[in-house]
């Protein structure tokens, strides 16, 4: 049996997010339906963290145990002749029997981005929140760093059963190690990094923010919302169209 780990970028638009779901397109569920087909087994690869519906990612890992022969770069090929063009894989490597994509990962990065301009180019719609109206761009730079740290942010996390995106479903306790906004041209764009997230936790983040931005909140609140551990006192969920997975990282001597 070997373990491979499998690097994938993707246009989460047209998918009802990473999970594998009854009847609907998933990440997931295209990835074991195309290994299936290529070496004849039933598989479930497991991924980093479960992206939400029209989350992208530039740096997804799965790991995937198979008794296929087919050498590493070859699979590549193979899957990428199979797989929707929106699904990518950018590399398959041979990894130790222990390493796992979700229980080995040490950190993730997230990017959210927001379209400042007044329209929207038709090739950007897919993977920004258009959002052209006044904003308080310094107050929500000021709040943003307010999250880093250690925290319990159940202010921040979906009120469904789905607690974590990283798949802990015991604690809401995470460590955000850098939380930035920052201008890019017409873009305004959140960038956070952490040992891992909780279910629409950056969206959530995004959604609060936004309201510092509108003046609705001064940027100290968000740290009274963190005490709070209340979703009901934190913003509203941004979309998902703005949000990719940017990278996972991983110790090289557990590979």
């Amino acid at each position: 049996m070997r373990n491979l780990k499998l690097t994938l970028a993707y246009d989460g638009t047209d998918f009802s997010g990473w999970q594998i779901q009854p009847e609907r397109s998933t990440i997931q569920g295209s990835l074991a339906s195309a290994i299936g087909r290529i070496t004849g087994e039933k598989v479930l690869p497991q991924g980093s963290g479960r992206t939400d519906a029209g989350v992208h990612a530039l740096e997804q890992v799965a790991t995937v145990a198979t008794e296929s022969v087919i050498p590493a770069a070859n699979l590549a090929i193979a899957l990428n002749d199979i797989l929707p063009a929106a699904i990518r894989v950018l590399d398959v490597r041979e990894v130790a029997p222990g390493f796992h994509a979700r229980k080995s990962s040490r950190a993730k990065s997230y990017r959210y981005r927001m379209y400042r301009n007044t329209v929207c180019p038709p090739f950007l719609a897919r993977y920004v929140w258009h959002y052209p109206y006044p904003l308080n761009e310094d107050a929500m730079c000021t709040a943003a760093p307010l999250v880093e740290g250690e925290h319990d942010f159940s202010s921040f996390a979906a009120v469904d059963p789905e607690r974590g995106l990283d798949g802990d479903q015991h604690s809401n306790v995470r460590r955000v190690f850098s939380s930035t906004w920052r201008r890019d041209g017409h873009e305004f764009i959140y960038e956070v990094r952490g040992n891992g997230f909780l279910h629409h936790m950056v969206r959530n983040l995004v959604g609060t923010f936004l309201l510092v931005g509108k003046g609705t909140l001064e940027p100290e609140d968000v740290i009274k919302i963190l005490r709070a551990k209340n979703r009901s006192v934190a913003g509203a969920t941004a979309p998902g169209s703005g949000l990719c997975l940017v990278s996972v990282e991983y110790n090289e001597s557990e590979m």
